[in-house]
């Protein structure tokens, strides 16, 4: 959603092939440098096999059916293995900020639907003036067989994989992509982005980091091998009852988060990881946000004066170097991150 790719190839470079498509409730771009003719079909099959096992919209997924039997142990497939195992991770990496146990929340927060189907839905009933009582349902409460093949969530419980997904389907395919034969990989799900191996263009992967309220970029940045993700609260939303909302989930609340940032975005070796602080970043705010990130990841986040954020290594990512202090576009930020 917030990151793209510049395909503008150098003399000589090697044959690039890209593909865009929807997957994961979000635009999907993959692109392979070198290797087989096969590798973009192998790449969008095994998206929608990740989809299909992770989606909390399906009612055939894992992740459905592991929520309908919440409290009993069942079968899931390695894939969805290791997701809950990484999402426990990322849950204690993020001091509990990125909680995959906040599924009912979402869902009162009136993320029930897909987002294709919820910006169909232009009237919403308002949420409840008293909202339920707020119980946390703690990530150490899930269980794992030890022969590694089956998940009992604790009863009550719903997980959402939303604050990880792309991230590791992202790693998950790009891996399997350069084993395959590809000499360079990017996959770019809604705005959580892998790349690995050669670029189609001298000197590393370019990817414009997109601004929050505006066509332009917001920043470009140089990638050898790693990830980076966006999260943001300015376009995914929905209105309840007159009331604008989004997904991201206060997790001492419960509700949807008050926080002064709008977007906010994390350069880090996996997608996974990126995807997860990025949102933690933003459930924390500007005052805090970066506390949390370990040494050699690097962010940068926009709040809701246009003031631009950054740690200070991201410099070194960045095209010629320098992090622009504010949005130029005050124009267009006008009443809309108010």
């Amino acid at each position: 959603m917030s990151l793209a790719t510049d395909l503008s190839l150098a003399p000589g470079a090697p044959t690039v092939a890209e593909r865009r498509f929807w997957a994961m409730g979000s635009d999907a771009h993959v692109i392979v440098v070198g290797g087989s003719d096969d590798l973009l079909d192998r790449a969008a099959n095994r998206i929608e096999q990740l989809e299909a096992r992770w989606s909390r919209f399906r009612d055939d997924s894992e992740v459905s059916i592991l929520n309908r039997n919440a409290g009993e142990h069942c079968p899931v497939s390695a894939d969805t293995m290791l997701m809950i195992e990484r999402s426990v991770e990322l849950w204690r990496i993020t001091g509990a900020a990125v909680d995959p146990l906040v599924l009912g929340a979402v869902q009162e927060a009136g993320y029930d639907h897909s987002f294709e189907v919820l910006a169909e839905l232009t009237s919403r009933p308002a949420p409840p003036a008293q909202p339920a009582p707020w119980t946390i349902i703690a990530c150490t409460d899930i269980e794992f067989d030890a022969a590694g093949s089956s998940v009992r969530l604790p009863r009550g419980a719903g997980f959402d994989p939303g604050g990880i997904g792309k991230g590791l389907a992202a790693d998950l395919v790009v891996a399997e992509l350069l084993a395959g034969g590809a000499q360079g990989a990017c996959v770019n799900l809604g705005g959580d982005l892998r790349v690995g191996g050669d670029a189609p263009q001298a000197g590393g992967w370019v990817i414009a980091l997109e601004h929050p309220f505006a066509a332009d970029p917001l920043v470009m940045l140089d990638l050898g091998s790693g990830a980076v993700a966006t999260s943001s609260i300015a376009r995914r939303t929905w209105t309840m009852g007159g009331v604008r909302r989004h997904h991201l989930i206060d997790t001492a609340t419960g509700q949807p988060s008050t926080t002064d940032l709008v977007q906010a975005s994390v350069v880090a070796g996996q997608a996974w990881v990126a995807e997860g602080l990025a949102k933690a970043v933003l459930l924390r705010g500007s005052a805090r946000g970066f506390d949390l990130l370990p040494d050699g990841i690097e962010a940068l986040a926009v709040d809701n004066t246009g003031i631009i954020h950054s740690t200070p290594g991201l410099c070194r990512f960045v095209e010629r170097g320098c992090v622009p202090h504010e949005i130029q576009h005050a124009q267009e930020r006008g009443g809309r991150t108010s």
